[in-house]
């Protein structure tokens, strides 16, 4: 503590206004020194608060960087399901147009076989038809000469009584 030296009015007063000028210089020090610390203390919090936003950037850049494989992951399983749709609709198609393709041979032999046994039986009820009246053109000459020979038969008996 500083001691005054004393006057008959009381204490020195170039000693107190010396020692109030000491106070005053070093209270606008530590006022000063407080504004450097508080400046200090502001641009430091700054700093942290960027490291936090550059560490959440980080993060946020680190996150999108998996959201961006994720989509394109998902959009490779998408376009290969797409694309394996798609073979599975050709396979599909070909598979259709080959069984058509088979349905119409069939039926274009069943429809041949169908048409050669029409044929076949139009021939044989045409034969049959023909044999027919070339049956019953041999009854009636075979009927005629029985009566011819019936009639003979009778002129026979006539003749012999």
């Amino acid at each position: 503590m500083k001691k005054f030296n004393y006057t008959p009015n009381g204490y020195n007063p170039e000693e107190v206004n010396a020692f109030l000028d000491d106070v005053i210089k070093q209270v606008e020090r530590i006022i000063s020194s407080n504004k450097k610390k508080e400046e200090e203390i502001i641009n430091l919090k700054k700093q942290v608060n960027d490291l936090t936003n550059m560490k959440a950037t980080e993060e946020v850049i680190a996150k999108a960087k998996k959201f961006d494989e994720l989509n394109d992951t998902l959009t490779e399983a998408i376009n290969m399901a797409r694309n394996t749709g798609e073979r599975m609709r050709n396979v599909a198609k070909q598979e259709r147009n080959l069984i058509l393709q088979d349905a119409k041979n069939n039926a274009d032999i069943i429809i041949r076989d169908a048409l050669e046994k029409s044929n076949r039986i139009q021939f044989q009820a045409e034969m049959i038809r023909r044999n027919i009246v070339s049956f019953k053109k041999k009854m009636k000459i075979n009927l005629e000469e029985q009566i011819k020979l019936i009639d003979d038969i009778e002129i026979i008996d006539i003749e012999n009584k």
